[in-house]
């Protein structure tokens, strides 16, 4: 009879272990949120500006060049798809009208927020993560120095500022490389490709993606840090939570990207 229960407590025991990480999160989350938006306004102590200036550049400079070049292909690649169709129905010319929609709407975005949470989250996870086991947490702690204030803040205000460009930086390129592809592989004028993304872009399809852009970076420093904070068993927990961070991070990007495209549609 106990043979038959086993798989029930082992399922009531992971329940109780995912409410509780959950519980953690937002408590944590909330906490960020506290400390980097509401704290400075109260006339707190505010994220330390130097902090935030070098994460911005680790952000947006150096992950500019592998964002530039992933989303050129991209837009090469969209391009290729697109027309492969519309040139069955005599259509070639709304290349540039679904390439320009569909990475400023999406793509952009998405494939942006991805390479910034493998590149970026994975780091964050591993930065605190090796703070922890080596107890600088605890040593920050010691001299009255909130570790989220300290480590979070700074990293929440580079995200949220860098993302959206990265974002738009992403979109230029993905256009860019749809262009490339129309040119000089489907022979469309140059004249008209960009008259067909300028007409078939409105204000509304950019701001849409950079709304989204900023909600998934808040996602990739609060897992990737999240998952720092929670390390455990020394060297081997911080390659474990590093992965999780990305696995994750990843996830609850989709998960918001289908969230917000849903709204969007709705709403507008």
């Amino acid at each position: 009879m106990s043979k038959i229960f086993m798989p029930l407590g082992k399922l009531g025991r992971s329940s109780q272990s995912f409410f509780i990480i959950i519980h953690h999160f937002f408590k944590f989350v909330i906490e960020s949120i506290y400390y980097t938006f509401i704290a400075p306004i109260t006339g707190k102590k505010r994220p330390s500006l130097g902090e935030t200036a070098k994460q911005m550049v680790i952000i947006g400079v150096d992950s500019s060049p592998i964002v530039f070049t992933i989303s050129i292909f991209i837009g090469m690649i969209l391009a290729m798809q697109t027309a492969y169709q519309l040139k069955k129905y005599g259509i070639l010319d709304l290349v540039g009208d679904l390439v320009s929609v569909s990475v400023t709407r999406e793509l952009g975005p998405l494939i942006t927020a991805v390479i910034i949470a493998g590149r970026i989250g994975a780091s964050y996870s591993a930065q605190i993560g090796t703070m922890k086991v080596s107890e600088e947490i605890d040593a920050l702690k010691s001299i009255s120095l909130n570790p989220v204030r300290f480590l979070v803040s700074p990293r929440l205000i580079a995200m949220i500022i860098m993302l959206p460009c990265l974002t738009v930086l992403a979109n230029i390129m993905g256009i860019i490389g749809g262009f490339v592809i129309s040119y000089f592989n489907l022979g469309l004028p140059a004249s008209q490709y960009i008259n067909h993304v300028t007409n078939a872009l409105v204000l509304k399809d950019i701001i849409t993606g950079l709304i989204k852009s900023v909600f998934f970076g808040m996602i990739i420093v609060w897992v990737g840090c999240f998952q720092g904070f929670t390390v455990k068993n020394g060297a081997e927990g911080v390659g474990k939570n590093t992965t999780n961070s990305v696995v994750a991070s990843i996830f609850l990007i989709i998960v918001a990207d289908s969230f917000f495209t849903a709204l969007f549609y709705f709403a507008f």
